[in-house]
């Protein structure tokens, strides 16, 4: 009496060849999806960019407030008021030379 090998069934291969494609699918959404590690890096570094510009606009509104502060009536700034009198207005005083 000898032994009969069978070829594996068609059903067993079938579950082990859809197991894998699963696998395979979610190990490339996790990486390329849209809540992927690669979305997760573009998001920090987006995160990180406007982070700064944040900061920059921030130093740049205070010193606007800065500048109106020194213009308003309660606090009037001599020098500012002349620089940006000649700044805006184009003045210049009799005893200055101006070199084009």
């Amino acid at each position: 009496m000898g032994v009969s090998r069978k070829s594996p069934a068609f059903g067993i291969v079938g579950f082990f060849t859809i197991i894998f494609m699963l696998a395979t699918y979610f190990t490339f959404a996790s990486v390329q999806g849209d809540y992927g590690l690669f979305r997760r890096i573009q998001i920090e570094a987006e995160l990180t960019e406007l982070t700064s510009e944040r900061d920059r606009l921030q130093s740049e509104v205070a010193q606007m407030r800065n500048k109106t502060h020194r213009l308003s009536d309660d606090y009037l700034d001599l020098d500012l008021l002349d620089e940006q009198a000649r700044d805006v207005l184009g003045l210049v005083r009799m005893d200055e030379i101006v070199i084009r």
